[in-house]
């Protein structure tokens, strides 16, 4: 099927791993360019990638990177905001104003910086897709993730008021809300060992009681960078051209509401 990316500019950040070096190279199989900003992006570049070593969670970063993609490849017709962290917390009491102000930096404010720098080349042009990664945690808060969930659900919000303000001159965004998924903090110490010590069980053991009693996916099972790159990918192709201000949920079914 024809999805219309080819030749078309690419910026992803968070490109180094997981979701984000899946994104870049669906974009790039797709024959778009990408530029992949992250504090690593070999992984990236290897994929064949512009890479951009960046530190996304500061005021310059970000729009370093759409910069970047305007002087390398022409301008801007799509933009991923998917560069995250997701500390495990002890719950809200444990969260102190740093800890808020480094998340809010790098999940969050991350988003808002590079769509204040892409808009102005987007509007120029008279089209452009940002396509923003959520979390199912913005819907589904718990005391491990509180500061994570509030970023997450941030992101939803202001996608939301990108597409009512811009829709009429030709900018579509949207966000893309996973559930569980095989990235980096599934496989390094982290979030699954904190809970395994918390219950008394092993990691995979953790990991199968994370997924099926506290997050209660219908599916059973984590999902992969793969699954999101490919909805981040339609979001952004001419198939999507009626889509904006949604948010799509690639989370084995764990919301449960309508």
């Amino acid at each position: 099927m024809e999805m219309g990316l080819a030749q078309r500019a690419v910026v992803v950040t968070g490109a180094g791993s997981g979701i984000g070096l899946a994104t870049t190279r669906a974009f790039i199989a797709e024959g778009a360019h990408v530029v992949a900003a992250d504090l690593d992006p070999a992984a990236a570049q290897d994929a064949g990638a512009i890479a951009l070593t960046v530190d996304l969670a500061t005021p310059e970063g970000p729009p370093a990177a759409v910069k970047a993609a305007v002087q390398r490849l022409g301008g801007i017709d799509v933009l991923v905001n998917n560069v995250g962290v997701a500390p495990s917390r002890q719950g809200f009491l444990s969260v102190g104003d740093d800890d808020w102000s480094a998340l809010i930096d790098v999940n969050f404010m991350s988003m808002v910086r590079a769509c204040r720098a892409a808009l102005p080349h987007m509007l120029e042009h008279g089209r452009g897709a940002i396509v923003s990664i959520s979390s199912d945690a913005g819907y589904l808060p718990a005391p491990f993730f509180v500061d994570y969930s509030v970023t997450k659900a941030a992101i939803r919000v202001l996608s939301r008021a990108i597409a009512n303000e811009f829709a009429d001159r030709g900018i579509r965004s949207n966000t893309i809300s996973p559930g569980p998924t095989r990235t980096a903090p599934w496989e390094r110490r982290g979030l699954i060992d904190d809970l395994a010590e918390r219950w008394g069980i092993d990691r995979e053991a953790a990991i199968e009681r994370f997924i099926k009693e506290e997050r209660r996916m219908p599916l059973g099972r984590l999902g992969e960078p793969e699954d999101v790159a490919a909805m981040v990918v339609y979001l952004s192709s001419d198939l999507a051209k009626q889509i904006t201000g949604s948010d799509y949920r690639v989370d084995g079914g764990t919301i449960a509401t309508i």
